[in-house]
């Protein structure tokens, strides 16, 4: 057993029960948030290390032998994702510093950041369906007050409409868990693997799979996005950011444990339907990131489309697709982290995010400019950045499994994000510089720790993509324990 892999829950969960208690100094705030974040990406980086080098970490609390009982697994992907998690965290809490305006700071915007990353870790780290419920809850809460915090119209109305879907989505979870519980008699992903290949996966079980592929779609914005666009566009930029890099990839890495490691034994429902989904959301995506002319609207329709991608990957059930779903997940998170955080001072500096509206800003902010230049080639999947390792691999496991149709969206998806990327800078950055809008007021000056926010993960862009062979290396684990799921039973169940 190995009691680090709590550390990345314990950690946000105590900062942010001491930081309750410290509503009116935001310094103080501000310095145990940031000393959170460094300690939790300490102990997610010696978890990747562990995992890397002595293989499936895990830890039974409270000394109950598996199945029963709490269990955290720390296999590949899921150390992958927590490092990744603690990095985005990591650079929108430095933004957050001089974006998120101290109203905000004094009503609790710290304690519910640490409290979302508890969910987010746990998401990644559960071995339990129940416990992944719990902590999909703990996120939830926390993001419906990141939202709602500030109180204008926009954000109350918004709030309402993400609040409702997962509400929803939260009881079809919980039904779901309830048949899957009666069904099988445990809820320990190991062991339900075990029971649903003892069953071989027909009727009920069927059933209870497409149920759990839509509470989860519907968590990650596949296909069911329609509530994403706008609930993304209504908080303050620090925050979209952090959802941005965060909220739809828990919903993602619950699809990818469930179809393979519990329900990968009925492939037209772990391949066919998730394939279909994959597709529409990758259409739908490109549409809405063609269609709009609101910096925001964009950014969001292209969570959508990275979604279809990796979806895509997964529904692939090669070993390449499933390589190149962890990797372009992990560069996702980063590169979302970024695009956001460029876009919030884009729309800050030109004081309006509709893009008729800018201009001329590469002479006064060329830094600015060049960065959101080049994360725009990263997440279109330009080599040899961080986004071509990625979506080179998901193509390559799209043709070995013959999806000639999904391979040609993807294509053309890739297309329409640099397109509607490279709009966003031609429009802000190029031609002439215009006036701020009526009733905004003197152009904002850009905060110093906004530029070393986007600074630092540029950097990580451009080293994930120069270094991918060795990025690879961790990845390559993580997809042959997702095709091997025996790694993932044997490490759990070992003590039983």
């Amino acid at each position: 057993m190995n009691n680090l892999l709590v550390m990345p829950l314990l950690i946000p969960l105590c900062t942010a029960v001491l930081l309750l208690f410290l509503k009116r100094n935001i310094v103080l705030q501000r310095s145990l948030s940031l000393i959170g974040l460094l300690l939790h990406a300490a102990t997610s980086f010696m978890i990747v290390y562990q995992v890397h080098n002595e293989g499936i970490q895990t830890l039974h609390m409270g000394g109950w032998a598996p199945p029963y009982g709490i269990v955290f697994v720390a296999d590949s992907l899921a150390s992958l994702l927590v490092a990744a998690t603690s990095i985005a965290g990591f650079f929108c809490l430095i933004y957050s510093f001089q974006s998120i305006g101290e109203e905000r700071e004094r009503f609790y915007y710290y304690p519910l950041f640490q409290f979302l990353l508890v969910g987010v870790s746990g998401s990644f780290l559960t071995g339990d369906l129940f416990n992944l419920f719990v902590c999909f809850e703990v996120m939830l809460i926390s993001s419906y007050a990141l939202i709602v915090l500030g109180g204008t119209k926009r954000q109350l109305r918004e709030t309402l409409k993400y609040m409702l879907i997962n509400i929803l989505s939260s009881t079809l979870f919980v039904a779901s868990v309830a048949y899957l519980y009666g069904v099988t008699g445990t809820l320990n992903m190991a062991h339900l693997s075990i029971r649903i290949a003892e069953m071989q996966q027909g009727g009920i079980l069927n059933a209870i799979a497409v149920l759990l592929m839509i509470v989860f779609a519907m968590k990650a914005g596949l296909f069911l996005f329609f509530w994403l666009p706008g609930s993304y566009s209504a908080p303050p930029a620090a925050v979209a950011a952090l959802f941005g890099a965060l909220l739809t990839k828990v919903g993602v890495y619950a699809l990818i444990r469930s179809f393979t490691l519990l329900f990968y034994h009925e492939p037209s429902i772990s391949q066919g339907l998730i394939g279909w989904m994959a597709g529409a959301t990758i259409v739908l995506g490109s549409i809405g990131a063609i269609a709009f002319s609101d910096v925001r609207r964009i950014l969001n329709y292209n969570v959508i489309i990275s979604v279809g991608f990796i979806a895509y990957g997964l529904s692939a059930a090669t070993r390449a697709g499933w390589d190149g779903a962890v990797f372009y997940l992990i560069h996702d998170m980063t590169a979302k982290a970024l695009l956001f955080i460029l876009g919030g001072i884009i729309v800050q500096l030109a004081g309006t995010s509709n893009l008729k509206e800018m201009g001329g800003m590469i002479r006064r902010y060329p830094l600015v400019g060049w960065m959101f230049f080049v994360v725009s080639l990263a997440v279109a999947g330009i080599p040899p950045l961080s986004g071509f390792a990625g979506k080179l691999l998901i193509l390559q496991g799209g043709l070995e499994a013959k999806q000639y149709v999904l391979a040609a969206l993807s294509l053309l998806s890739s297309i329409v994000v640099l397109y509607s990327l490279l709009r966003i800078f031609i429009a802000a950055f190029w031609g002439e510089e215009k006036p701020c809008p009526e009733g905004t007021g003197e152009r904002s000056i850009v905060a110093r720790s906004a530029v070393a926010a986007a600074g630092g993960l540029f950097v990580l862009i451009v080293a994930m993509g120069l270094g991918s062979e060795w990025v690879y290396g961790l990845v390559e684990q993580a997809g042959h324990t997702l095709y091997t799921p025996s790694q993932y039973i044997e490490s759990v169940l070992k003590e039983r």
